[in-house]
């Protein structure tokens, strides 16, 4: 597996940050179906993780929660396993345990796409090698969506399922926006990613390093709405890792320089990097800033 794209310099996310409705539920999910194991519990918080050292999602009970949907947040996060042996291993795995999945190839990746009880959407995938993706002038991935072939990939599982392998990281964050246009424009403009990929005028990828993306971004079921309600479950944040102090300090300027709210937020989760400051995109989704690098 290619690490150079979850490192810095690049805008990668180190952590994302879950609001269930249910936390002793969730927690049986994500050790027994997606293979993560506990590293810190609270009485209405979970940290998981698959080294027993660092954190890629945490888990916060909402009391009384609601499941609103054509809201602004979680399309769905992203988790990128080492080897292709891997990713046949969890397929079997998820055989076993009947779980209902989507697949799709994109050409430059091969994933698997399911829900969490509360239907907080997750991806598990494998990155193809960087030489093979394709690139036009433009600066733009090839990128489809096509039949996933189970077939060829359970051919390299080995059985060996147990857990999440060393080395997985958090590959990606897919986002449902309100304003594709208004979004485009911070995540290029204000923070310095940049378009990878478009599908019609209804999503986009963006990255830094030439990655296929690190952020996704749709509309297809929230254009135009509101941001989602602080008691429903969904994404609450997400953690993006700067290279050092004096670029976070730069980023700060430009997104005050834009008119956005920086700030220190209270409920940053523990792990993914100590928080440098925070803010709120236009879709009011929470992002976290560090500079540390936990990956």
């Amino acid at each position: 597996m290619t690490t150079h794209f979850h490192e810095k310099p690049n805008l990668y996310t180190s952590h994302v940050q879950l609001k269930v409705s249910d936390l002793k539920r969730s927690i049986e999910y994500y050790t027994t179906i997606i293979g993560f194991q506990v590293l810190k519990q609270t009485e209405n918080t979970a940290y998981l993780t698959f080294d027993h050292q660092t954190s890629l999602l945490s888990l916060v009970e909402v009391k009384d929660a609601i499941s609103p949907q054509g809201f602004t947040g979680l399309y769905h996060f992203a988790l990128l396993l080492p080897t292709r042996k891997d990713l046949g291993n969890i397929v079997q795995h998820f055989i076993q345990h009947n779980v209902r999945l989507g697949a799709a190839d994109h050409d430059v990746s091969e994933a698997l796409y399911l829900n969490d009880p509360d239907g907080n959407g997750i991806e598990i995938y494998i990155d193809r090698p960087e030489n093979e993706w394709t690139w036009n002038g433009e600066g733009y991935v090839h990128m489809v969506t096509e039949q996933l072939n189970f077939q060829s990939i359970l051919a390299e599982a080995d059985g060996n399922w147990n857990g999440l392998p060393e080395g997985t990281v958090m590959g990606h964050i897919h986002l449902s926006v309100s304003d594709l246009h208004k979004t485009e424009e911070f995540y290029t403009n204000v923070l310095d990613y940049n378009v990878v990929c478009r599908y019609g005028g209804q999503a986009l990828f963006i990255s830094t390093g030439n990655y296929h993306h690190h952020i996704g971004l749709n509309t297809w079921h929230s254009a135009g709405r509101p941001a989602l309600p602080e008691n429903a479950v969904g994404l609450k944040s997400y953690t993006v890792v700067l290279q050092d102090e004096r670029y976070a300090q730069a980023v700060k300027a430009n997104l005050e320089a834009a008119g956005v709210t920086v700030e220190q937020y209270d409920e940053a989760p523990a792990y993914g990097g100590k928080q440098v400051f925070s803010t709120v995109d236009p879709n009011g989704i929470r992002i976290i800033f560090t500079v540390e690098d936990e990956a």
